[in-house]
């Protein structure tokens, strides 16, 4: 997933699963959500339960934009935003050098 968090890959995948296996042992889902995240040391149930959506999201259970979708936009807003400035660059160096030409040569 790549992203920068206290909480590493495996531990998430694992808290999701283990929510999924402990369910039925619970009267709702934020019963379970919540006896997991203190298993685990996860500082909030709201952590996890954001992670279990986002899990969601990925497997296709629940509408929203997947991790791949999310990252490919990411990156691709970074490509745009980096091509305005270089754009922008060639702009001031197109009048600069467009405004020598006009000018008389001096000798």
């Amino acid at each position: 997933m790549g992203r920068s968090s206290k909480y590493p890959d495996e531990l998430r995948e694992r808290a999701v699963r283990m929510v999924a296996e402990v369910r039925p042992q619970y009267s709702s889902q934020w019963a379970a959500i919540t006896a997991v995240a203190g298993m685990l040391g996860i500082g909030t149930p709201e952590t996890l339960r954001t992670w279990i959506r986002r899990s969601e999201v990925d497997a296709g259970q629940r509408p929203g934009v997947t991790s791949e979708i999310a990252a490919e936009n990411k990156k691709l807003r970074q490509d745009v935003a980096e091509l305005r400035r270089a754009n922008e660059i060639l702009k001031a160096a197109a009048i600069f050098f467009g405004a020598e030409l006009d000018r008389p040569a001096r000798r």
